[in-house]
């Protein structure tokens, strides 16, 4: 009795801190990568400043553009998430038009990127930029594991994929 009321409390803790976590803005997060890169690139005070309020100004409209083909909640309905859809493959038009989407999403990527990297070059060397992307990729991947690992963890208590008909799950 002990041991199971011990596992249960256990539970419960965990489950209390995962609701009382608080998600972190964008904006924060920003900040917080840009100080940590500041620090890791070992700036001066000056430099660091100049670097901070351009990194995060980058960060903001790298992510802006990040979510230009996904569509805003007041275009998505209030009900979309209590709502059990059935899945329809799109149509070639609808993949045709994603594609396209894409392509100038990245046209527009690449160029903030240049954009960024000429203000970055104004205060910092080409290798300290370079360490800059790596950083930042690194940060990147490691965000996808993660997201991987807890879709994952849906899949396993039996969440189903979300673009999957109930006749799929139920198999």
């Amino acid at each position: 009795t002990m041991v199971l009321g011990t596992q249960v409390m256990i539970a419960q803790d965990k489950q209390g801190k995962r609701e009382g976590r608080k998600r972190i803005s964008h904006e924060q997060m920003s900040k917080m990568k840009a100080e940590r890169f500041a620090g890791e690139l070992g700036l001066d005070d000056k430099t660091a400043s100049l670097f901070k309020d351009a990194f995060i100004r980058y960060m903001s409209e790298m992510h802006e553009l990040s979510m230009m083909n996904f569509p805003k909640r007041s275009e998505m309905g209030k009900d979309n998430k209590s709502e059990k859809k059935e899945w329809k493959a799109p149509t070639d038009e609808e993949v045709e038009k994603m594609i396209k989407g894409r392509f100038t999403q990245s046209r527009k990527m690449l160029d903030l990127r240049e954009k960024y990297y000429d203000v970055f070059r104004k205060f910092l060397s080409p290798k300290q930029i370079q360490k800059v992307y790596d950083m930042e990729m690194k940060d990147s991947q490691r965000f996808h594991q993660e997201m991987n690992r807890r879709a994952g963890m849906k899949h396993e208590r039996g969440g189903g994929h979300p673009h999957q008909g109930r006749a799929a799950q139920q198999k």
